[in-house]
């Protein structure tokens, strides 16, 4: 067999490996724009490939998608049967490429919008799929919400159960206190509840794993308290509603908050409320600063800032020494950093070296 994969990235590589010790003939194509194929060739996504290898394989799948959350429920879920004894792997958008996942037992996958593109799965290939929220994200790449939103609930076709926050309901006993407590992230606990019940876990190993869970980075990472400003990075929340979440959900009192980047289409409206209610200041930065201005100096105060030292220099200036500093663009990474790890790390960088001394 010959095999074309387009994407040198991380997921195309463990595809070309997955074929190639199949015995196939592999070649990579990068940096396309479009790729137009004749009906006598078989498209599949890097996703599907490596799904259909792993039930194959004996492996059982749970699937998670949504516009806010995923990676953290994945990873909550894979901690929690590996502690229960049932090896298993997180993987897809998150953690290994599907095709790098190899021999496990179950296999927890994050799909993103994008993989779904070009992505068809048979009926039941997953034993339980769950959207975790559907909010408004990837319009500059889907065209619509309305496109964004079918190509996520696509995914339940291919479960043989849909689980939700509803399935749980009443449960919310078994992660009081922990990391997920608090805001948006209650739904999303409950929408893995279910999920994780699905999987045959009871709820003493439920609670246990969400005793046990560790965040990921950058998803509303403590960072530490530094000048008397508390500093939380979620430089993962790269759309306006995961902003609305995050400004939600961090803790404290004044909240000052870091936002801008690359604009993906979304809604830029919609927050001033939350805006109006919890952020005492917006420091602006990136490429859709002025955007934002425009859209929220009516609701907030709002500095247009530029780059990320002058922001947080300018929200420590202004906090003195108490309250919250939030990190939470609403935005993508690319007009200023290669990806949004680096722009968190920047960010506690910053808050770290005490940028305290910036003058008015």
């Amino acid at each position: 067999m010959k095999a074309l994969v387009l994407g040198c990235g991380a997921s195309g590589k463990a595809a070309a490996e997955a074929l190639r010790a199949e015995g196939a003939q592999v070649d990579f194509a990068d940096g396309v724009d479009l790729v137009v194929a004749s009906p006598g060739i078989r498209v599949v996504s890097e996703l599907q490939f490596g799904v259909e290898r792993l039930a194959k394989a004996g492996a059982k799948l749970l699937a998670v998608t949504g516009s806010k959350g995923k990676s953290s429920v994945v990873k909550l879920v894979a901690d929690a049967l590996n502690a229960a004894g049932m090896k298993a792997v997180a993987c897809g958008n998150y953690g290994l490429p599907t095709s790098a996942a190899g021999p496990c037992e179950w296999a927890v996958v994050e799909v993103s919008s994008f993989q779904m593109e070009t992505t068809n799965l048979q009926p039941g290939v997953f034993e339980a799929a769950t959207i975790l929220n559907l909010q408004e994200d990837h319009i500059d790449r889907h065209g619509s919400v309305a496109a964004y939103h079918a190509q996520k609930k696509r995914l339940l076709q291919a479960a043989k159960r849909a689980v939700s926050a509803d399935d749980a309901a009443g449960a919310e006993g078994l992660f009081a206190g922990s990391w997920f407590d608090r805001g948006a992230l209650r739904r999303n606990a409950l929408a893995a509840v279910a999920l994780m019940r699905a999987a045959g876990l009871d709820d003493a190993r439920i609670a246990a794993a969400f005793a046990a869970f560790e965040p990921l980075p950058h998803r509303l990472q403590d960072i530490g308290v530094f000048g008397g400003v508390r500093c939380i990075d979620d430089s993962k929340a790269t759309s306006i509603a995961a902003l609305a979440a995050g400004v939600e959900a961090a803790p404290g009192a004044p909240l000052r908050l870091v936002a801008g980047g690359r604009a993906k289409g979304d809604d830029l409206f919609c927050v001033k409320s939350l805006l109006t209610r919890r952020v005492e200041k917006v420091y602006l930065i990136g490429e859709c600063a002025k955007a934002l201005s425009d859209a929220w100096s009516d609701a907030v105060d709002c500095e247009i800032c530029g780059t990320m030292e002058r922001a947080v220099g300018r929200a420590f200036a202004d906090a003195g020494n108490g309250g919250t500093l939030l990190l939470s663009p609403g935005a993508a990474s690319f007009d200023q950093f290669r990806n949004f790890g680096e722009r968190g790390d920047v960010f506690a960088q910053l808050c770290r070296a005490g940028r305290t001394k910036e003058k008015r």
